[in-house]
């Protein structure tokens, strides 16, 4: 294949898009196992888990609006649209993590009957509210405080919109929505991986002092991104069928 304006485009959009995967997670509260338990704040599982979730809900998403555009009449003429294909998977993402958050919160809340309290901070940076009372002895707080949801829409937003700049050029290119979708799942777990060994455990986002750590996440998930992204360019098509 040759590497012409367009090409590059497409390569610069994979190369964002796994940035934005990577960079995002670290907006996303996780929690782990010991808020499973009750004893940090955030969701209980893993950052692989939540940056995958939010990267795939991006790319699925995407993939039915692009599918909704093939259905209009005017689709010879006009092909696809970015940017409702992008938004589609920023708030597709963004809904899921939001889902997400609020059950939790509403186990710890009813079930478990632990306060939504943050040991990181002490105030809520968003209602300013005061933190240390609620926090139970030996925790890192618990639940998920107001400026965690928010961090974490932000960053599931992210993650959605990662999703897609990474699926949409990939079409492009290919033309096999499924293909691409193989591939754009591979970059963005790898991606995933490296956030992770970046936050090493739990973050609550970007009130975090972990969260400070992300300038090493962009430089890793840059280069493996860029790698990844010129051999999704040059197999794909020989795959794909295109």
């Amino acid at each position: 294949m040759n590497f012409d304006a367009n090409t590059i485009i497409y390569l610069l959009e994979i190369i964002v898009g796994g940035l934005l995967v990577g960079i995002g997670v670290h907006f996303v509260p996780v929690g782990g196992a010991p808020a499973a338990m009750a004893q940090a704040t955030g969701i209980g599982t893993g950052t692989v888990q939540l940056a995958a979730g939010s990267g795939l809900t991006g790319l699925l998403s995407a993939g039915l609006m692009m599918y909704a555009m093939t259905l209009s009449p005017t689709f010879a003429q006009d092909g696809y649209s970015i940017w409702p294909i992008l938004l589609t998977g920023a708030v597709g993402a963004m809904i899921m993590m939001d889902a997400t958050m609020l059950t939790g919160s509403w186990i710890y809340a009813y079930a478990v009957g632990a306060p939504f309290a943050s040991a990181k901070v002490n105030y809520d940076p968003i209602t300013k509210f005061s933190q240390p009372p609620y926090v139970a002895p030996g925790t890192v707080g618990q639940g998920i405080p107001t400026v965690c949801f928010v961090s974490g829409t932000i960053g599931a937003a992210m993650g959605g919109l990662g999703g897609a700049m990474i699926y949409f050029p990939l079409v492009q290119i290919n033309g096999n929505p499924a293909m691409s979708a193989i591939f754009a799942i591979g970059i963005f777990m790898v991606d995933a991986v490296l956030a992770s060994w970046n936050i090493q455990g739990t973050i609550e986002g970007f009130h975090d002092p972990k969260f400070k750590k992300w300038p090493k996440a962009f430089k890793a998930c840059l280069v493996s991104t860029a790698i990844l992204a010129v051999v999704a360019i040059l197999i794909t098509p020989l795959v794909g069928g295109a």
